[in-house]
This record gives structure tokens, sequence and C-alpha cells, in this order.
């Protein structure tokens, strides 16, 4: 198949609007067409018109497969370790010498491995049942995903060292059980998460938090669509309170850099001190 043309994404992203109510219109374009010819692929569509014609009928189910697969939902549980140490060490604890009770968003929680391994950090130090932990997505199939908390087996090994190297105090199995290579996560640990559907790219603040954790989604959203998400997180933030984002996104150059200051250049943590 013929490589896709920008006017033929621009069709795609059109449609999608008019269709379906989702905006991919300032998604980082190389990213989107990366997964649009992924998504012709797998479904051995000969044409991308017929990808067209097949959005264009009423079939709901096959709009949330094609969602599922262009939101990226590659994650895994601590990851970037160093980053978790920092929390444990750092963040959370700052956040709790100030607050009785804390309010968390996991903004694109994806599968729910970031959940998972916040909850064991809270439990860890203690501080679980002091925690509201709302995690979001723009896809219902991957919340589901999240709410069922069964990993394969196959990932644990890498979560288990992220694990470790995040300064875990036990050992990662003590959280899960293992059943026809799976890892059926403990559900007591977020058997007070909410989950709710939330769309980034066009949605308003609808709580306040003490922390939001939104790593590794931004990467694959335009300039202007990054400083959205970022005025939304802003609005949705105490003031002191702490943002996270990816190893490789940054605040610096967004419209209200000046409304943050960084706690962890490193980590990427960022505190609000600017209404």
């Amino acid at each position: 198949m013929q490589e896709l043309e920008i006017g033929q994404l621009r069709t795609l992203t059109d449609l999608l609007k008019s269709r379906f109510d989702y905006d991919f219109s300032n998604y980082a374009m190389s990213s989107f067409k990366r997964r649009v010819q992924r998504i012709l692929e797998l479904y051995k569509f000969t044409t991308f018109e017929s990808l067209v014609e097949k959005l264009e009928g009423s079939d709901e189910k096959f709009f949330h497969e094609f969602l599922s697969e262009i939101t990226v939902n590659v994650t895994e549980m601590f990851r970037d370790p160093s980053f978790w140490v920092e929390l444990r060490e750092n963040i959370l604890p700052t956040i709790f010498s100030e607050n009785r009770n804390i309010n968390i968003w996991h903004a694109g929680c994806s599968s729910g491995e970031e959940v998972y391994s916040m909850a064991i950090t809270l439990q860890e130090m203690g501080l679980l049942d002091r925690a509201k932990i709302v995690a979001t997505d723009i896809d219902l199939a991957i919340l589901q995903k999240a709410k069922d908390g069964v990993i394969p087996i196959k990932n644990m090994e890498l979560n288990a060292k992220n694990y470790e190297r995040g300064k875990g105090i036990h050992t990662l199995d003590k959280y899960y059980k293992e059943q026809g290579g799976k890892a059926y996560m403990d559900k007591n640990l977020v058997k007070d998460v909410v989950y709710r559907e939330h769309n980034l790219v066009s949605e308003v603040a609808f709580s306040k938090f003490d922390l939001i954790l939104c790593r590794n989604v931004m990467i694959y959203f335009n300039q202007s669509l990054q400083n959205q998400v970022l005025k939304v997180f802003h609005e949705s933030l105490f003031k002191y309170s702490y943002l996270a984002v990816g190893s490789k996104e940054s605040l610096i150059w967004c419209e209200i850099s000046n409304k943050f200051s960084i706690v962890n250049n490193e980590e990427k943590v960022y505190k609000k001190v600017k209404d």
C-alpha cells in the first residue's frame, strides 16, 4: 500500500471529529500517520478509502478498536525507577506533611500499571487510606483493562526489576497471584480508585488535585495541544501542588511555564506557584 498523504490524514481527522467527536488534529502527525498505517495493515484494508468507509458506517465496536490502536498504550510498572524514588522519598512526604488527605490524578492511565505502582508505593508508606486516586483515559477498553488488573506474566520480570530499583520494600510478587500465564494484581490496592473516561484533548478541569501524573502522553501531541492540556492541569492543581510529566517532556517552553517552578528537572517534577 502507498504511503499515506497529509490530505488523507486530514480527511480522517475531520471524519473522527464530525462522526465521533474525537479531535486528533493536534496529535503529532508522524505518530498519527504511523498508527493509521498500522491499522490498515492489521485489518488488511487494501485502500485508505475502505478504512474511511468502515468508520463512516455505524460500527461503534470497530471505532473503539481503532481508538485503542491510535492512542498509545505502552506502559510498565514503576517506569523510570528513579522517578519513583523521588516520589517516595521527597514528593509524597512533602505533600502529606501539609495535608491530612490528598487527591491524585493519573491522566492517560492506560492499562493501569502506573496506578498500581502508586497504590503499592502509598501502601508501603502507610498512606494509601489517606489518598484518593482518580485514573482517567480516553479509551474505555483500556480503562476496563486497568480495572481488571491482569498483566501478562512475561511483563512481570521487568516490572519487578523496576520495583526493586524504585526502592520497593518487599518483592513485587507480594502484590499479585500468578495463574495461567497472567498476574492478577491485588484488587484491595485499588478498591477506592475512581476510573473514568476523560479526553485530555477536549475536556476541561473536573476537580482539584495535590498531584497530577501525566507521563509519556504529551509527546504524542503537537505544541498547541500540549499548551492546551497543560492549562487544564494548571487549573486542576491546588496552589503549591505538583505535576509530573514524562522523561522526554518538559514545561519550560510552554505558555504557562512561569506559573510553575522546577522541583526536580531530572525527573520532570514541577510545582504550581501561581494561579
